[in-house]
């Protein structure tokens, strides 16, 4: 299968600082891949720099074209979302006037109004609470939110940063079931940063593990899964 992102050589920086040391990164049109590693290994700079949001060097690519020199706003539009860790929400907004906000750079009235019905199909919890302030919902229905956010402005791909964190299991099984439903259905490619290795390997067709701002393994998500040194770090057996 063809890749529909992939980076070359990628670097990235705060200030002087390198975090990212030359990643070789690929994901496969309507797969999943998940970014492994410990806290500080680079994962979420990594979607940070697909972004354009922190400064960085090396080849980018997606959906054949060269994403090197384009702003935050300019990738969003050639269909990368990003769901960022803490969510994004805006916590002032309804839910109903964050998933419009999510849809800004679309034209297409009509397909936009689909797109609510079709979000609100996913998670029926948002319908119920469309006119209520984003930041008066529990902690999943705010993940809900951000990913239904991300849906609106019809990604190819959904970077998802620690779509897990804080949530409690049974929300999470919800919301993964869900993300896997809308990979196959409308085949959404994902690249997901998740700290609970198991729950990523579950879900990803390919994995990436990162150490100190490099890729230090990669392949099917089963063979990393079979990795005798990615089950004792990462797995827990």
């Amino acid at each position: 299968m063809a890749a529909l992102l992939a980076t070359r050589g990628l670097k990235a920086y705060y200030g002087p600082t390198p975090v990212l040391h030359g990643v070789d990164l690929e994901v496969e049109a309507g797969g999943i891949t998940a970014l492994l590693g410990a806290n500080g290994a680079g994962k979420t700079t990594l979607l940070r720099a697909i972004c354009a949001m922190v400064r960085r060097e090396g080849e980018i690519r997606f959906a054949d074209r060269a994403l090197d020199g384009l702003g935050t706003e300019d990738v969003v539009r050639c269909g990368i979302a990003h769901v960022p860790d803490g969510r994004g929400t805006f916590v002032h907004l309804t839910v109903e006037e964050n998933l419009r906000l999510g849809a800004y750079t679309r034209g297409d009235r009509a397909r936009v109004a689909q797109d609510h019905e079709r979000v609100y199909a996913y998670f029926p919890r948002l319908r119920e609470r469309r006119r209520q302030q984003a930041g008066t919902l529990s902690g999943g229905e705010q993940q809900m939110l951000a990913i239904s956010r991300a849906l609106m402005l019809a990604p190819k791909l959904l970077l998802l940063d620690e779509p897990s964190f804080g949530l409690a299991p049974l929300v999470v099984k919800d919301i993964f079931r869900i993300l896997r439903t809308i990979n196959r259905e409308e085949r959404v490619s994902m690249l997901i940063v998740e700290q609970n290795a198991n729950l990523a390997l579950e879900l990803a067709d390919h994995a990436y593990l990162l150490e100190t701002g490099r890729a230090v393994m990669s392949g099917t998500a089963a063979a990393i899964r079979g990795d005798e040194a990615v089950r004792r770090s990462y797995l827990g057996y």
